[in-house]
């Protein structure tokens, strides 16, 4: 569906009871976005889905309201798990401006802060528990809580879940909660560790995918840069001073990303640092003054790739290019939200030929390639694409089926992706 036929198109005819939509338009949403026109309608019949999605493209909503419209008429919890406290804080955030108007009660439950509050919270018996593995499984574990109780579960950023290491923490919080609920998992990318999710914990999910795994955005202009290593906090100096509003520095390791800050301040400019080795605290004060135009630069780990929703983020550059190559488009996708543009530069040194050549083949795109003193090197980037380049990524995902979006199975049973959920044992 082309994005003119989407924005004919209104949050009526999908499912959504009358005072949720009265609540959506005055919060300000009149069309829905791909994923929520293909996702909502089947959630809100009570089907198990999986969907794929690029960041930044609504997913939030997409499972919120069918979530919220379920738990105001049944007796039953929603869950929504996160890899993230970041990603739970928005979360819950939305599912409050949504639900709480309504009087629906949530609970945040996220390590790194005092757990007291959220004990408060959780015997409260809130309608949605949002929450990351391992502090929702201390409250179960300590009986603060039962999951026994949830029929709607969600899991969200399955893929970076995954990626983070909570494959375990996962599966035990899957064996908590009933047999009898529906399951949404909302993945940007389907390796088969999730895929095997979906058979193993799903019933029969329909699958909705508004974009091939790796997708990016049309309205984000990307560009790589071969640079020193000694001559990237130069580079971005001068970018900084050629470009105007908010920056988001991604850099690979949180000592780097501290040592970046402190020279961005040293320059001049507004910044701060979000990493793991900041608490909880500190890294909300961060986000809300980023949001906020406090600071003009952010300066972060991967711990923020899915963390931060800005409304209008010009500028993403990579200082270093990620560890995981899925991760680049996780990166980038924090600028060109919403329709709006966004421009993505990337520092590469000139051994890391293999990496972009593996970026390249993700995201299925030629990239223009400069050299630092503004030499053009597009000779370059296009012998990358079938390269036999070595790459710390390995080979790269290969490209899945491009287009827009598309629903398997028309809702039909002969159109199912996954097999039956198997019984736990």
């Amino acid at each position: 569906m082309s994005r003119d036929e989407l924005e004919k198109k209104s949050f009526e005819g999908l499912g959504i009871s009358p005072g949720l939509l009265k609540r959506i338009a005055a919060l300000g949403f009149k069309h829905p976005t791909p994923i929520q026109h293909q996702a909502i309608p089947i959630a809100t019949s009570g089907e198990d889905v999986v969907g794929v999605a690029q960041t930044g493209s609504g997913k939030t909503l997409a499972f919120s309201i069918p979530m919220l419209q379920i738990v105001s008429t049944q007796k039953k919890m929603g869950l929504v798990l996160l890899p993230t406290r970041e990603l739970a804080v928005q979360v819950e955030e939305t599912l409050r401006k949504v639900g709480g108007s309504v009087g629906l009660r949530t609970a945040l439950v996220i390590g790194g802060t005092n757990p007291r509050p959220q004990i408060r919270k959780l015997k409260a018996r809130p309608h949605v528990i949002v929450a990351t593995p391992g502090r929702l499984i201390d409250h179960v574990e300590s009986k603060v809580i039962s999951l026994r109780n949830v029929g709607i579960l969600v899991l969200d950023e399955a893929d970076r879940m995954l990626d983070m290491g909570f494959a375990p923490q996962l599966r035990t919080i899957l064996e908590f909660v009933p047999d009898d609920r529906q399951t949404m998992l909302f993945s940007a990318t389907m390796p088969k560790e999730i895929t095997e999710i979906a058979r193993q914990y799903m019933k029969k999910p329909l699958r909705v995918e508004v974009a091939r795994p790796g997708t990016t955005v049309d309205t984000i202009e990307q560009e790589m840069i071969i640079v020193p290593r000694s001559g990237k906090l130069d580079l971005l100096e001068r970018i900084l001073k050629e470009n105007k509003g908010s920056v988001l520095v991604f850099s690979r390791t949180k000592h780097g990303a501290k040592k970046i800050a402190e020279r961005v301040r040293k320059m001049g400019y507004t910044a701060d640092e979000l990493h793991s080795n900041r608490s909880q605290g500190q890294r909300q004060k961060a986000l809300k003054g980023f949001a906020t135009r406090k600071f003009r630069v952010m300066v972060a780990t991967d711990i923020a790739a899915r963390g931060i929703d800005i409304d209008d983020l010009p500028l993403v550059i990579n200082f270093d290019l990620p560890e995981q190559a899925d991760d680049y488009v996780h990166r980038i996708g924090r600028t060109g939200r919403a329709g709006k543009h966004g421009k993505a530069i990337s520092f590469a040194t000139s051994d890391q030929k293999g990496d972009i050549a593996t970026i390249q083949r993700l995201i299925d795109m030629i990239l223009p390639i400069k050299s630092h003193t503004g030499e053009d090197l597009d000779s370059i980037s296009k012998t990358l694409p079938s390269g036999r380049s070595k790459s710390r990524y390995g080979r790269g995902r290969r490209s899945g089926r491009g287009g827009g979006g598309r629903r398997s199975g028309g809702g039909g049973r002969s159109g199912r992706q996954f097999s039956p959920r198997q019984k736990k044992k």
